[in-house]
């Protein structure tokens, strides 16, 4: 390989690294960063599965809202408001 391609390759390489997530993280944070695959594994091992779903925009906004007066997170308060319609 020629010294020009191996400069290349290692601009590639470092900007590669750059763009990674958790990257430009310092301090306390960077332990905080889990990848999608850890966090999956722990969201299985809590009995958590991905469940979409298509509603109204206007219908976020509120439950956004209600979320950030209870200061939970939104898929608790979902969770719980599923929970409380399902037992009704």
């Amino acid at each position: 390989m020629k010294k020009t391609g191996m400069a290349k390759s290692d601009a590639k390489k470092l900007m590669g690294q750059m763009a990674a997530p958790g990257a430009a993280v310092f301090g306390s944070a960077a332990a905080a960063v889990v990848d999608r695959r850890e966090q999956r594994r722990l969201d299985q091992a809590a009995g958590l599965v991905p469940f979409a779903v298509k509603i109204n925009a206007e219908l976020v906004k509120q439950l956004q809202a209600r979320a950030s007066e209870q200061a939970i997170d939104l898929n608790d308060l979902v969770g719980q408001l599923l929970a409380k319609a399902l037992a009704a």
